[in-house]
């Protein structure tokens, strides 16, 4: 009778484990089907998405704000309606009313709350600030140097509380190449370490006398060697010495110059002036460019950066936008 009874549980032992664990089997091979449902929905979304986003440069409504009177906190809802996702802000055209405080942490703040506001309620990323007139990060002075990276320390501040991944800033200095450099990878590794712990990229773009030299300004990457640090490369910004406005006396090739600056790109400006019948830019080859910038690996957001005078700034901003869309479309 013991021994029957002991059969008899020990079936129904058996039988309760292999339910159990068949149980376990089971979810553990749902949970794993699941997991591979989520990969590849994943992945597929990724395929899904642009190889590109696009941003706007604020300098391309710098005349509907300097001469129009439009706010510059208009910026976000401006950009949206345009059809951009990414906002590039201009530093300078907030001076007007940042330097009536003299750059306080109070005007500072203000700034950042209205634009993060706006970029909230329009859906909007900020993406960067371009910094202008803060002092030379490669004047050969030492002391000027260190002065014009702490007046830079204020945006990087600024760049940080706005969700922003960069700042981007200028090297003039000297017209001596070996004193440009020198003073250059000084200033830029200053600046770059204050930005690292608050997770800002430094970016240099190609902007007028040594730093639009493709080669000179690579060179300046690969020294300072910080991974926070690289360039902002312009498509049209590539004249090294300007005559008299529009006319350049050296222009450096802008194809070298973007194939040797994209390595260590953190964003990319789509200059743009004119255009001709077809929609296409007349001084610089957009499918070439943007082959440049694929070629690198480059993923981030193209900002689109009008320019021009022969045409409105809505209307070149929004003529820039569909030759890069048509281009992102052809290559897919």
């Amino acid at each position: 009778m013991k021994r029957r009874n002991f059969i008899q549980n020990s079936a129904r032992v058996g039988v309760a484990l292999t339910l159990l664990f068949g149980s376990y089997a089971c979810k553990q091979q749902n949970k794993k089907q699941e997991s591979e449902v989520v990969e590849m929905s994943e992945e597929i979304k990724e395929e899904a998405e642009p190889l590109f986003k696009l941003s706007l440069a604020q300098w391309s409504m710098h005349r509907m704000v300097r001469e129009d009177g439009l706010d510059p906190y208009k910026f976000a809802e401006k950009a949206k309606a345009w059809g951009f996702t990414g906002l590039e802000y201009v530093s300078g055209l907030y001076y007007p009313e940042l330097e009536k405080d003299n750059f306080s942490e109070e005007a500072m703040k203000a700034f950042v709350d209205k634009s993060n506001a706006e970029a909230e309620k329009h859906g909007m990323e900020n993406v960067l600030i371009m910094i202008d007139g803060q002092g030379d990060l490669a004047t050969p002075d030492d002391a000027e140097r260190k002065k014009a990276v702490e007046n830079h320390h204020k945006w990087v501040d600024a760049a940080a509380a706005m969700g922003c991944h960069t700042i981007r800033v200028n090297l003039n200095g000297s017209n001596d190449a070996e004193e440009w450099t020198s003073a250059s990878i000084d200033g830029l590794t200053q600046l770059a370490t204050y930005a690292k712990p608050k997770n800002i990229n430094i970016t240099v773009e190609n902007h007028g006398g040594f730093s639009s030299n493709g080669a000179m300004l690579a060179n300046v990457m690969k020294k300072v060697n910080m991974d926070n640090c690289g360039t902002l490369p312009d498509f049209g910004n590539f004249c090294m010495k300007w005559a008299e406005w529009p006319e350049c006396d050296d222009w450096y090739d802008r194809y070298k110059g973007m194939e040797e600056l994209m390595p260590y790109a953190k964003a990319v400006s789509a200059k743009s002036h004119d255009f001709d019948a077809d929609g296409n830019e007349i001084n610089t080859d957009y499918a070439r460019m943007m082959k440049i910038v694929k070629d690198a690996g480059y993923k981030g957001y193209v900002g689109v950066e009008y320019e021009g005078s022969e045409m409105g700034e809505e209307e070149g901003i929004i003529a820039t936008r569909d030759l890069l869309i048509k281009l992102f479309e052809a290559s897919e």
